[in-house]
């Protein structure tokens, strides 16, 4: 199901491509950080419905570059994080979940990248999955954050509360909207002849 850049084309068309591509996912990561409703700790954003789209469409690789790529303009100091920017964002609660990311578009693009047409089933175990491993690595340093950099004493129960359940409902929505608009999206792509899949 992953988006594939090769083919007919020299190699730097190819590459010229994967760059755009890239790129674009990860303007788009940065927009879904201003897209938010603030709460304490960790801001719900529409961040990780452009995490899971970049996923489905480009695929393993390029999406957790597109991720890599949106981490390292923000921690050179571009303020699209959801709080800012610069390399002291690497100590905010939510910081967690921005390396999750990664890890996340790899998990859910690795997933649907082998079959061609991937079923609406198979597609949203991989955005659970994926989801899964972004709040692994943002729950996990979030509670880390609050006891020994805040310190602020905080239950694993507390930090569920505010790092994951708050955001169920929302995570539940944005997994729909993703699993549903993929198809469309990619036979719009799919309309531009010098792209092949």
């Amino acid at each position: 199901m992953a988006i594939h850049l090769g083919g007919k084309g020299p190699r730097m068309r190819r590459r010229t491509k994967e760059i755009v591509m890239v790129s674009l996912f990860a303007a788009l990561t940065a927009v879904g950080a201003f897209i938010k409703i603030p709460i304490p700790y960790v801001p719900l954003t529409l961040q990780t419905l452009m995490v899971m789209l970049a996923a489905l469409i480009l695929g393993s690789r390029l999406a957790a570059l597109s991720q890599a790529l949106y981490l390292t303009i923000g921690l050179l100091g571009l303020p699209i994080f959801a709080q800012g920017g610069g390399p002291g964002y690497v100590l905010q609660p939510s910081f967690g979940f921005l390396l999750g990311f990664i890890v996340g578009a790899y998990v859910i693009g690795r997933i649907v990248e082998k079959e061609e047409n991937v079923s609406l089933l198979r597609t949203l175990a991989a955005l659970i999955l994926g989801q899964a491993a972004i709040y692994s690595l943002g729950i996990a340093y979030l509670h880390f954050n609050l006891n020994f950099i805040i310190h602020k004493p905080t239950s694993i129960y507390t930090t569920l509360k505010i790092g994951l359940l708050v955001f169920i409902p929302g995570d539940i929505l944005k997994t729909l909207v993703a699993a549903l608009v993929v198809a469309p999206i990619r036979q719009r792509l799919m309309a531009i002849k010098s792209i092949t899949f």
